[in-house]
């Protein structure tokens, strides 16, 4: 049998010290945990010594295990595995407390996209000889081009079965900073990742490749501009003195908050056990928030984009795609910086440097203030009381091709949380003949996206982004309501002919717990825990508020298998009983996934979500017609929800704020 434990944590004896055994079940993998994982997993003869690791993550505890968990307490700690070895593919979860395989069989799905198999997508495509000659039809060589490979989604295909198919455009190398500024339009190998392939080659013709390189560095604009704006004096976020939050090991505590934090590959960052303070004691308001899924379909049915259609978070990951964090542009330079630790394909431990920025900020508004006009006198002006807005944020930002994603939790000192999406980056483009609006053929290669520059089009599509609220207000046993404004009824002698009334439903099944949100119909959706009661005897509840967030469209997510894989953008709110294994919308394995394994499938099982432990998924997004502003990088558009408190204290939590120094 083979063995590969290191001398230090070959007995099992010894096991917990390498694993750590007052972490909190919640916390993510330490560098010397995956370390333990892989040396576990290829121990086992099925795993070869060139074995490739996929996902290795924390397998989380059954709530109550975790709600039972004390200071001091071991275990539990799992580790969820997926391992390509040879031609096979299993999943496993390996026991870190005893250094066992506690379970292994073959993997349920294809896994999410290894980085080598990026580089091994365009080797592939730049050694194949039809590619090649297409290349040469465009006076170009290998050396002179770089290609993405991309995710081919899935169209339930025969000729997909047993294959593991990426996409390859390419673009003429880039002379700056922008790499996607020249496309090699119309020419595109298909790659069979498991079979190491090209699979087709196809090259529907030779348009102008774009000549302008388009950097976006402050050396390049200013070159094509001729000068840059004027300096001025810079407006700066500045903290005086040290923090007013701490950071103990995973925990977070600021003002009336405390949480916990870590980094999965697929969803980056995950909250959990975020309570808050009422004045007197602390408070469940959600057990965990995290990102479930991204969606980002284009709405161009030509051959080399139709099947562009990527699931960001299942199919690449954006956890393992956080990028390092710039102080003074991404967050402000006092901000608090945190590595976050990942894996590599071989399963070695990779420490991302300033992968999240935690700060303080004040935003410049009252957080409440009144002036009072009847306090005035002659003698005496009194001034208007109020407090200033401070808030926590925290924020990460993920690179997924050629966009840039932030996330941000924003905690308030009034008990509101925002959960917040910013998308920047650069547009998609596809090569184009004309230069102007004004060509004759213009018409027809707009007709499904924008012409933003010469030889340039962006393509409309789609940006959805599904978060997991697993909500505990004040324990688990909660409900879900909708609160309509509807017409109320006016006594006939009464001078007022119309006003609104509110009316409640609480749906006690999954299916009858889905809503869209319409701003003709306006309401209020919250969770609440009825076996409180808080203050004159409410029951306390969360309001979640759409904001500028709600996103619908006209694809079929019964018939488009893209759509089918993410049939959660059918509605703005799901709900669901608390399981521990569905944790993402759009199932476990998005790589070329068929919408079997989905949030809209499991709720057709119409479980019971009256008085018990409910998960809220929450869907936002928006719907993108690039235009020329976009370009050659986009301005960030934030899109947003606002968790707020709904009777859950029993004042203003934000009248205890002090004044600020003078």
């Amino acid at each position: 049998m083979k063995r590969h434990l290191t001398a230090a944590c070959a007995g099992v004896a010894v096991l917990a010290l390498c694993y750590g055994a007052n972490a909190h079940p919640l916390d993510g993998l330490t560098k010397d945990e995956i370390g333990q994982v892989v040396s576990i997993m290829k121990a086992d003869e099925r795993i070869a010594d060139e074995a490739r690791f996929p996902l290795i993550e924390l397998k989380e505890p059954e709530k109550a295990d975790v709600l039972a968990w004390k200071e001091g307490d071991t275990g539990p700690r799992v580790a969820t595995v997926h391992v390509i070895s040879g031609d096979k593919a299993y999943k496993a979860g390996v026991d870190l407390a005893t250094g066992a395989i506690g379970t292994i069989g073959d993997i349920g799905g294809q896994s999410m996209v290894l980085l080598e198999e990026f580089i091994g997508a365009m080797d592939l495509a730049l050694s194949d000889a039809d590619f090649v000659a297409a290349l040469k039809k465009r006076d170009l060589g290998p050396t002179d081009v770089f290609c993405l490979p991309l995710t081919a989604g899935s169209f339930n295909a025969e000729a997909e079965a047993g294959q593991r198919l990426m996409k390859v455009p390419c673009y003429v190398n880039p002379t700056g900073s922008n790499f996607y500024a020249k496309p090699i339009e119309g020419l595109y190998a298909v790659v069979d990742l498991a079979g190491k392939t090209v699979v087709e080659v196809i090259d529907t013709g030779v348009l102008p490749v774009p000549q302008d390189a388009w950097g976006y560095m402050e050396e390049e604009i200013e070159a094509r501009t001729g000068a840059l704006r004027p300096e001025s004096n810079p407006a700066l976020l500045a903290q005086e003195g040290d923090a007013n939050f701490s950071i103990d090991g995973s925990v977070i505590e600021w003002d009336m908050w405390r949480f916990r934090w870590r980094v999965d590959k697929r969803p980056g960052v995950v909250l959990s056990n975020i309570d808050a303070n009422d004045g007197s004691d602390w408070r469940s308001v959600l057990y965990q928030a995290h990102l479930s899924e991204v969606f980002v379909p284009y709405m161009d049915p030509d051959q080399g984009w139709y099947w562009r259609t990527y699931m960001d978070s299942g199919e690449y990951g954006f956890g393992i795609f956080l990028s390092p964090l710039r102080a003074g542009v991404d967050c402000p330079a006092y901000a608090r910086f945190l590595p976050a630790t990942v894996h590599d394909d071989l399963g070695n431990p990779v420490e991302i440097p300033n992968a999240l920025c935690v700060f303080e900020r004040n935003i410049g508004d009252p957080v409440w203030r009144h002036y009072e006009i009847f306090a005035q006198s002659e003698e005496q002006s009194v001034p208007a009381e109020g407090r200033p807005a401070n808030e926590l944020v925290v924020r990460s930002a993920s690179q997924v091709g050629n966009y840039d994603y932030l996330i941000d939790y924003v905690f308030e000192q009034n008990g509101r949380i925002r959960v917040m999406v910013g998308a920047t980056g650069l547009d998609a483009v596809k090569g184009a003949a004309s230069t102007s609006m004004a060509d004759a053929t213009a018409e027809q290669e707009t007709r499904y996206g924008t012409l933003i520059m010469p030889n340039l089009v962006a393509p409309n599509h789609d940006h959805f982004f599904n978060f997991r609220l697993d909500f505990d207000i004040d324990g688990q046993d909660n409900v879900f309501m909708r609160t309509g404004l509807v017409k109320g009824e006016v006594a006939d002698d009464l001078p007022r002919r119309s006003l609104w009334v509110t009316k409640s439903e609480m749906p006690m099944t999954e299916l009858a717990a889905r809503y869209r949100v319409n701003p003709a119909t306006p309401a209020m959706y919250h969770v609440m825990n009825m076996n409180r009661k808080v203050g004159v005897g409410h029951a306390p509840g969360y309001m979640i508020m759409p904001q500028n967030s709600v996103a619908y469209s006209p694809l079929d997510t019964e018939n488009d298998p893209p759509a089918k894989r993410n049939a959660y953008i059918d509605y703005t709110f799901w709900n669901t009983p608390y399981r521990a294994a569905e944790r993402y919308a759009g199932g476990e394995y998005a790589f070329q996934s068929d919408g079997s394994d989905t949030l809209a499938e499991w709720v057709k099982q119409d479980r019971n979500i009256g008085n018990t432990d409910i998960v809220t998924w929450y869907t936002m997004g928006f719907h993108h017609v690039p235009q020329m502003e976009d370009w050659p990088v986009m301005s960030t558009m934030w899109k947003g929800i606002t968790l707020k408190p709904y009777n859950f204290f029993p004042h203003n939590p934000a009248l205890t704020v002090r004044l600020p120094k003078e």
